[in-house]
């Protein structure tokens, strides 16, 4: 049993609602949180930055009325999501407003921070850290992170491209605190197999692009529905990091997503400018689990699911393990 810290215990089901890129906004981090799991969203897409002062009090105050109300069914706590890397101007100011609210959960992505490790610290929060291989995973922890985000081949954004068992148990051979795993993950016998290869949390994104909460075009919402696997590309074109992307998006822009060209890394650029919002807006970014997700519904009724699909594996499993 690895070593989880009490905020990442008693969730409704083992899961963290990844952030998204412009789609996670205050309405569906709170109706994540209320339905159990931890809602996050970036910092960056509160546009401008004062806008993430008022997001950060709307959840906070939303989510302690609710616990006033419902004191037998409080809310999960919630995540706000860093771009550490240097390009991204706002960091700084970012973080002295989640150090502010006293945001449970900071999720740090390209590039480890100490600073930002320590700012999350000094008020009692925790730090989980996006990586795509061991190497970047022992860097984050070598810098104060508390936990990691083992982002697999199949995740949605900025997605690994080594097979979830090789990631999990190379990050297990050292590592026994909080381990999250991130890679097509889209119903509740997915986050129980994430538990028996190693990890205590599943992270899952794609999903929840097709909920009524969340702030996509309702084109975008209805082609998470109806794409599978079969219909996303992997690029490092419109960021300078591979990604994963819909198909169909990158046609409608005009591309060929067969014959995308490779992009410049040392061009990527993560400042949460106008131009970054376009590409996003306009590519639209999707995991492989989107094969199972056949209609738009309220996050509740995703998490819902989510919850009878884990209770339902598991009595599966154990019924088996009787058997024997």
């Amino acid at each position: 049993m690895s070593n989880i810290p009490s905020i990442l215990k008693g969730l409704r089901v083992p899961v963290i609602g990844s952030p998204l890129f412009i789609v996670s906004n205050p309405k569906l981090v709170i109706e994540q949180c209320k339905a159990g799991i931890v809602g996050a969203m970036p910092a960056l897409n509160a546009r401008p930055a004062s806008q993430l002062d008022e997001w950060l009090a709307e959840i906070t105050e939303e989510l302690e009325a609710h616990n006033a109300r419902h004191p037998d069914r409080p809310a999960a706590p919630f995540a706000i999501n860093q771009i550490v890397h240097r390009s991204n101007e706002r960091l700084e100011h970012d973080m002295e407003l989640c150090k502010k609210y006293k945001v449970p959960i900071t999720i740090t992505s390209l590039g480890a921070r100490e600073e930002v490790n320590d700012a999350a610290h000094s008020y009692g929060g925790i730090v989980l850290h996006d990586v795509i291989n061991n190497r970047f995973a022992r860097k984050a922890i070598d810098k104060g992170a508390d936990g990691l985000i083992a982002v697999a081949a199949g995740a949605g954004g900025h997605a690994g491209a080594k097979s979830p068992f090789a990631l999990v148990q190379e990050i297990r051979e050292w590592f026994d605190g909080p381990l999250v795993l991130s890679g097509s993950i889209a119903s509740g016998d997915s986050v129980l197999a994430a538990q028996a290869m190693g990890a205590d949390l599943a992270y899952i994104g794609s999903p929840f692009i097709a909920t009524h909460e969340a702030r996509a075009a309702e084109e975008y919402k209805q082609m998470i529905t109806e794409s599978t696997s079969d219909d996303i590309v992997y690029s490092n074109l419109f960021t300078g990091v591979h990604g994963n992307y819909l198909a169909p998006s990158i046609r409608d822009a005009g591309l060929d997503p067969d014959a995308l060209p490779e992009s410049d890394p040392s061009q990527m650029s993560f400042s949460g400018g106008d131009s970054d919002k376009k590409t996003w807006k306009d590519i639209w970014g999707s995991g492989e689990g989107i094969g199972v997700i056949n209609e738009v519904t309220p996050a509740a009724t995703f998490v819902d699911r989510i919850a009878r699909e884990y209770a339902t594996a598991r009595e599966r499993l154990f019924a088996t393990e009787s058997v024997k």
